[in-house]
């Protein structure tokens, strides 16, 4: 099919590759502009536009769809879909009806369920037993759209934002590639969303990420998964931040964050219920450590407080 695709991160990197792959007819690629990152702030390009520019197709990085240049550009492609994944800019009802056959988007979560910027994260703060992806036809409102086909992922004890990722990202793609597939065939079955049963998944901030030791351990431990690899959970220790990459949760009693135990095998922090094993984490401009090399080169001992 002809389309437009529209993407910003690695997750829909996954996808465009994928959708080449297939042979499909990307007539442009949309991207956000390249932003500053890494020590020296350099611009950057996106993993969309990385791939983008290595298959030689056009691409374009407007700061926004309302302007009319950018959409005369989308007009002029003259596409039957677009496929939007983590694109991060808004589609205005007119890109939304350009397309003889809609706008279809990758959303990482089984909607209704996690609806908005970081269902990933916020499946793993919840404690979700499961999650997915939803191909989804966009409308005005925020993943609002109705359903058109779902693929199952259960979430593992161990998962990271970045292990659930990086599961979830194949996993939109193949998702992608058979609906447009049932598409062609006019085969999809739209399905609305029960808005009821709708959760909001907020964008991530700093802020939430600091560990609240009077929290049950066990959701100190999701939060840990859950801001791993951003933006990190983290505490403080002696007036320095301290990352937490790595913990579970564990039986134990104390004041919230007093620290319980301290030996190789790792650091136990009293919680408002049950304690957290931290077994790797990060001072300040260092590096990440397993417990027994980071307690090789900082001192902490039982009775010592973080937070």
């Amino acid at each position: 099919m002809r389309l437009i695709f529209a993407g910003t991160p690695e997750f829909a990197a996954t996808a465009l590759q994928a959708l080449i792959a297939a042979g499909h007819d990307i007539a442009l690629v949309l991207t956000q502009p390249d932003r500053p990152a890494g020590r020296g702030m350099q611009l950057k390009p996106s993993a969309v536009k990385a791939v983008a520019l290595a298959h030689g197709l056009a691409l374009a990085q407007p700061q926004t769809l309302k302007d009319p240049a950018a959409q005369e550009r989308l007009r002029t492609a003259a596409v039957e879909v677009m496929v939007v994944a983590a694109y991060g800019l808004i589609l205005p009802p007119a890109v939304l009806a350009m397309p003889r056959l809609g706008c279809l988007n990758i959303h990482a979560s089984l909607l209704p369920r996690w609806r908005g910027a970081a269902p990933i994260q916020r499946a793993l703060l919840a404690g979700d037993a499961d999650t997915g992806i939803t191909i989804m036809q966009m409308d005005a409102g925020l993943d609002t759209g109705a359903m058109l086909l779902k693929k199952h992922l259960p979430i593992a004890a161990s998962d990271t934002a970045q292990t659930l990722h990086d599961k979830l990202a194949p996993l939109g793609a193949e998702a992608i590639v058979e609906a447009l597939d049932l598409l062609r065939q006019d085969r999809l079955a739209p399905e609305a969303q029960n808005g009821a049963l709708a959760t909001y998944a907020a964008k991530l901030s700093k802020d939430e990420a600091q560990v609240n030791w009077h929290m049950p351990a066990v959701e100190i431990a999701r939060a840990v998964r859950a801001y791993n690899p951003y933006p990190a959970a983290f505490t403080w220790l002696r007036g320095e931040p301290l990352k937490l990459w790595a913990a579970s949760a564990i039986t134990g009693a104390g004041e919230p964050g007093t620290v319980l135990a301290a030996d190789k095998s790792g650091i136990v922090v009293a919680c408002g219920a049950g304690a957290l094993h931290i077994s790797e984490l990060q001072r300040a401009g260092g590096k990440r450590l397993a417990a027994a090399q980071f307690l090789a080169g900082t001192e902490i001992n039982p009775g010592a407080c973080l937070g």
